[in-house]
């Protein structure tokens, strides 16, 4: 029996299927966007300012939800929370305004450890509010 005729057609099939058959696209080539802040190309008006309020004992908290530790005079807690809130008013292209309320008998230096956490998150309108009817701008 002539086995070399069989041999030529199996690499005839062989070559014929490598040239029919498509390259399957290597996972690393194929496109993939992740999802981030886009800006837009008109302002949207953010209804809410950010209210931070500091109460007595020194405990901050942020439109009623208490951030950080009485003790804590760095407030990283603060400064991730404002900074995320400066971010998205840069996307929705808005001005990034906070109002700090503290109470009567807190030290200056609480108002102050917050003054420098809005600071170091770059936000610029802040408003001191001694009650809740009467705010000066600094």
């Amino acid at each position: 029996m002539q086995i070399a005729p069989m041999v030529d057609i199996g690499f005839l099939l062989l070559i014929f299927f490598m040239v029919t058959a498509r390259p399957m696209k290597p996972e690393a080539d194929v496109g993939l966007n992740l999802p981030g802040t886009v800006a837009q190309e008109e302002s949207v008006n953010i209804p809410d300012e950010q209210r931070i309020a500091i109460q007595p004992n020194g405990q901050v908290a942020v439109n009623d939800l208490a951030i950080g530790t009485p003790d804590d005079a760095r407030l990283p807690a603060l400064v991730t929370l404002l900074t995320r809130f400066k971010e998205a008013c840069n996307a929705n292209k808005s001005q990034a305004l906070v109002t700090v309320a503290p109470d009567d008998a807190v030290p200056h230096q609480r108002i102050i450890d917050v003054m420098n956490a809005c600071a170091a998150a770059d936000i610029h309108g802040v408003t001191l509010s001694t009650t809740a009817d009467d705010e000066s701008a600094l």
